[in-house]
């Protein structure tokens, strides 16, 4: 695993200068079925949804009693990232705003500016490069800037942190976590196991264009999008290859799929794929949800309700993997990240950690990246 640099050796209190807090920015989810529809309309705002649709639309969550657990995760990170940094000296306070439920963002950030913080730090619970992954969140940001200027306060400046899909604090516990899914599989499948990274599925005109300008597709390749996805695939299958001596034969495929049927989205469906590894006499699969955070209703329903279920219909035996969640060492990891951008900002030259060949992203976009589809 091609690593930048020892991020561990980033350690003690650090100097988060000029930043005086840190806002987690998510997306967020209802938490119960009065919340359900009023949490999708937020989502779908704009795009003239049907209110009947939206009932249709969110059956998965009314299978959860209308809760999503992404809240939960949420809180349990908040609870990491306070711990870690407690522990490590770094004086640094840590608010929570959404883009689509309570704690709504324009909300905390209010809150933040009446409390006094003037530079925020920002880190999205998205890891990768796109226009809803990344873009968008600035976008919110800048609208609940805006929000509060019309109110009168003061304005505090806010960076969002880079992205961070191939830091070692993220990609180590999802290395863990295939490592784990593949010992749980019965013993005579283990070493033909084939493991299926997945990640939402998105437009593939949104995947051509996500990124910088320079690494635009037209041609249905994905953009930063997939090219970064397909980097972790490799960092994690290379360490799987290396503590087990066994190559796993691995390929991305995709999940959670929304939208008009007309419109191309990034393929294979995992679903899909599983059929198709049963039909090739794959006698096992293990899914790793690489493109999310945490275990929220995209990996609850779409993989361990859909697709195990899908998997059991065939008879064909998966595990999936765990999420980074709230994972000390992606505590440690955005503590890292904070440290890093923040020797930056006062005009240093910080070491920026990353594994495989992509190596660490900007920390301002360019003109051009991820644009709105």
């Amino acid at each position: 695993m091609p690593e930048q640099c020892d991020c561990a050796s980033r350690s003690g209190g650090g100097d988060p200068r000029p930043y005086d807090a840190l806002l987690l920015l998510s997306f967020g989810g209802p938490e119960g079925p009065d919340d359900v529809v009023p949490f999708l309309e937020n989502v779908t705002r704009g795009r003239g949804i049907p209110r009947e649709r939206l009932k249709e639309v969110g059956r998965h969550y009314f299978l959860f009693d209308g809760v999503s657990p992404i809240n939960a995760q949420n809180r349990a990170l908040l609870d990491a990232l306070r711990k870690d940094f407690a522990e490590h000296g770094l004086d640094l306070p840590v608010y929570w705003g959404n883009r689509n439920w309570a704690p709504y963002l324009t909300d905390t950030l209010r809150t933040m500016a009446t409390d006094g913080h003037r530079r925020i730090a920002v880190l999205a619970t998205s890891a990768y490069a796109s226009y809803s992954g990344c873009r968008q969140y600035r976008e919110n940001l800048a609208g609940a800037l805006g929000t509060l200027q019309a109110e009168g306060l003061r304005v505090p400046r806010v960076d969002k942190l880079r992205h961070y899909f191939n830091h070692p604090g993220f990609v180590r516990p999802m290395i863990d976590g295939v490592l784990a899914s593949l010992a749980a599989l019965p013993p005579e499948t283990r070493a033909g196991a084939h493991i299926a990274f997945t990640t939402h599925s998105i437009p593939t005109a949104a995947a051509d264009t996500s990124g910088t300008p320079a690494d635009h597709t037209r041609d249905g390749a994905g953009g930063a999008y997939v090219a970064q996805h397909l980097d972790v695939a490799r960092v994690i299958a290379d360490a799987v290859r290396a503590e087990t001596g066994v190559d796993h034969p691995w390929r991305l495929v995709y999940q959670s799929r929304s939208g008009a049927p007309h419109i191309p989205w990034l393929e294979p469906d995992i679903c899909d794929h599983l059929e198709e590894r049963h039909a090739a006499g794959v006698p096992a699969v293990v899914m790793a949800p690489i493109g999310f955070v945490s275990d929220h209703m995209e990996v609850r329903y779409d993989l361990d309700t859909e697709a195990t279920a899908k998997a059991a219909e065939l008879g064909l035996p998966v595990a999936r993997s765990a999420t980074v969640g709230a994972d000390p060492r992606f505590a440690a990891a955005v503590r890292d990240l904070v440290l890093e951008r923040a020797e930056a900002e006062r005009g240093g030259a910080p070491r920026r950690c990353a594994l495989g060949a992509l190596g660490a992203g900007h920390d301002l976009c360019p003109v051009g990246c991820c644009p709105a589809r």
